[in-house]
Formats: structure tokens, C-alpha cells, sequence
């Protein structure tokens, strides 16, 4: 079953799709209008699913978030419980403070978040879904209020299931709150900006500052970060468009193609050319 809501004034749009066998997203097609973030919720057994075509478990039980840009496919959907949203509906970095998710469960380090939901936090999801239902169902003027409300809930409780999960109960807040910040602004300035520096200028910090403090998250290190964004979108570029590996490399911010190419295969272990390749199932000589 699928519940939409749009308005189409302002365009914000949100959906849940409850146990439909089969979704997928292509961003770099079919999908590249619909700016939307994902959240999926697995009532089902462990599942494999494909995220920029790498293959993952999706774990029972588990949420996971998805990213505007991600291309994705779960074979069998038929148990998964499924919200999405663009930003005219709810914009998570205009409304951070409400529910505290940029840079971590979205634009975060991790592309892929899997999240662990408890029982206590799965007797609450199972209460909000039927809500969620309901007000889908509800047509009147305040259900877009009703709707965003809701989904401030959901981001809230998963954001707190998360925090549980990936971060240590030692890290203060406001450090954690130092690499959220750091994560959006690599990915706001990543295809332009590839020194540390350049970021811990922004966040009013040294480059020193910002190493030690991701020594203490464990998480690599901004270098690394940096470098990780880069590559994850020269493969996505190499994986659903026809650009060339000197298109990719401008795209990028780099001058120097024979540069980016020598970068992609240190980090990699594979040319551009070789990873298309290989990726596509074509062998190399």
C-alpha cells in the first residue's frame, strides 16, 4: 500500500509505502527528479539489498536511512515499511535543532546507516506507523502539520536509536556536534574543496584540532573522510553515467586528469577505466 501527500503550492512531499513487493531508486535516471530522503524499516527477515549496486544485509528489525543521491533496490520489499520526504516537506538542515540528524543520520560519515531498533523504540515505531496511517488518510488542513510532526518524531527516535549505537556514551555532544558539521560541509564542498584545512578554517578549528578529535570518534580521518566522498561519487559517476573519466575528473574539482586517475587508484586499487569495466562485468586485459 502507498500513501502520498503532496501539496502542490509549495511541491513538499512525503510518502509511506507499507509492504509493497518491490522498491528501488535510480537517481542518475529515472528517479533524478525526486529529491527524496528514505527512511526503511525492516519488519521482515534479514534481507540482501543494493545500495550503488553493492550488495548489503539489511538485518531484521534494523532501519536504514538513504541519501538524495543514492541508488538503491530491495528486491523483496514485501516487509518493510518504507518513508520518504523531499526537502519542501521537512528540511533537516533548516530544522537541525528540532531533531539533530545532519551529518549523521543524513550527509553523515557513514553513506549507508543501519540502525538498530530495540524492543522499546519497535513498540513505538509500530504506534507511530498506524498514526501515520491514519493522518495519510485524513485529508483536511492540518494534516500537512499533522504529517511533518510525525516524521519530526520518527527522525527523532531513530536519531536517538543511532546515537546509542554508533556513538559512544563518553563523546560529549558538543564534539559530536563538531563532526556533523564537519560531515556537511564535505558534502557541500567536496567536488571544490579537497584540503583539510579549507574545512577546519569553516568550523573556526586547526587541522590538528579536528585530527585528534576524529581520533577520539574512531571514524578515520578528515583526510580520509574527505577522500572516501570524492571516490564514492567518481564511482557513482563511473556506474550510472557515460561520463568520461576526464568529465568525472573536472566534475570533481581536479585539473589534472593523469592526478585523479592515479588518486582513484591508489585509494581503489583500480583505474577509472578498469572499474567501469570491471563493474559492468567486462574483463580487463
Amino acid at each position: 500500500m502507498i500513501y502520498n501527500f503532496y501539496n502542490k503550492q509549495t511541491e513538499a512531499a512525503c510518502r509511506l509505502l507499507v509492504h509493497e513487493e518491490k522498491f528501488d531508486r535510480v537517481f542518475y535516471g529515472k528517479d533524478r527528479k525526486d529529491k527524496f530522503l528514505t527512511l526503511a524499516w525492516n519488519q521482515g527477515l534479514d534481507i540482501f539489498i543494493t545500495i550503488d549496486k553493492i550488495s548489503y544485509l539489511f538485518k531484521s528489525g534494523s532501519i536504514l536511512c538513504l541519501m538524495v543521491n543514492q541508488s538503491f533496490d530491495f528486491p523483496d520489499n514485501s516487509q518493510i515499511i518504507v518513508w520518504q520526504f523531499n526537502k519542501d516537506f521537512y528540511c533537516i538542515e533548516s530544522h537541525d535543532s528540532e531533531v539533530g540528524c545532519v551529518g549523521f543520520l543524513f550527509y553523515g560519515l557513514s553513506q549507508s546507516m543501519f540502525v538498530s531498533v530495540e524492543d522499546q523504540v519497535r513498540d513505538k515505531l509500530t504506534l507511530l506507523l498506524r498514526i501515520f496511517i491514519e493522518e495519510f488518510q485524513d485529508v483536511d488542513d492540518i494534516q500537512e502539520d499533522m504529517l511533518r510532526m510525525l516524521l519530526k518524531r520518527l527522525i527523532i527516535l531513530i536519531t536517538r536509536s543511532a546515537k546509542k549505537q554508533f556513538v559512544a556514551d563518553q563523546f560529549p555532544e558538543q564534539k559530536l556536534d563538531i563532526i556533523r558539521q564537519f560531515s556537511l560541509l564535505v558534502e557541500k564542498n567536496y567536488k571544490s574543496e579537497h584540503s583539510v584545512k579549507f574545512y577546519a578554517d569553516q568550523l573556526h578549528k586547526s587541522p590538528k584540532t579536528l585530527s585528534n578529535l576524529f581520533n577520539l570518534y574512531n571514524n578515520g580521518t578528515p583526510s580520509e573522510i574527505i577522500q572516501q566522498r570524492i571516490i564514492l561519487e567518481a564511482k557513482r559517476l563511473l556506474l550510472f553515467t557515460n561520463s568520461s573519466a576526464k568529465e568525472i575528473a573536472y566534475e570533481l574539482g581536479y585539473e589534472d586528469v593523469a592526478y585523479f586517475s592515479s588518486f582513484f587508484k591508489r585509494v581503489t586499487g583500480l583505474s577509472p577505466l578498469a572499474f567501469k569495466k570491471q563493474s559492468a562485468g567486462i574483463s580487463t586485459p
